[in-house]
């Protein structure tokens, strides 16, 4: 789902360039870069690409209250049996992880200027995407 919802935030950001978007990796500063370069970057040169921070030690995620999920968040039979829809609506399947851990739970926020928090939270379900148009609106309105 990480890649599924990163590619949101990148057509987001190029959308709506009086905002910043934000991707925060768990992975390693290498494993990120790597990744990124295979789904093709953070966005057009020119246009508003999303910020990614990485977060090796996942302090930024325990700071939001994320940390380790239950095994019926990523094992769920629902999660499970809709985990195929973004490979088989949109090709995007899921990548060997080289670090970081799929155990780490992952949430969606977001932000006003003044750093109010106006939508979001951690997610419900391991195959759970974002979504973006509710986020911008939040912001927005």
């Amino acid at each position: 789902m990480a890649e599924a919802t990163f590619l949101e935030l990148r057509t987001a950001a190029e959308n709506h360039s009086e905002i910043n978007f934000v991707a925060v990796s768990h992975s390693d500063q290498p494993s990120t870069e790597r990744w990124l370069e295979s789904i093709g970057g953070t966005g057009e040169s020119g246009s508003n690409p999303v910020t990614v921070i990485v977060d090796a030690d996942r302090k930024i995620y325990a700071q939001w209250g994320l940390g380790v999920t239950s095994w019926s968040h990523v094992l769920s039979p629902a999660g499970l049996l809709s985990i195929g829809k973004p490979g088989w609506e949109r090709g995007i399947w899921n990548r060997p992880t080289e670090s970081g851990s799929r155990w780490q739970l992952s949430g969606n926020w977001a932000v006003d200027a003044e750093g109010g928090v106006r939508w979001g939270g951690p997610v419900k379900r391991a195959d759970e995407l974002l979504d973006i148009e509710q986020a911008i609106y939040s912001i927005k309105a």
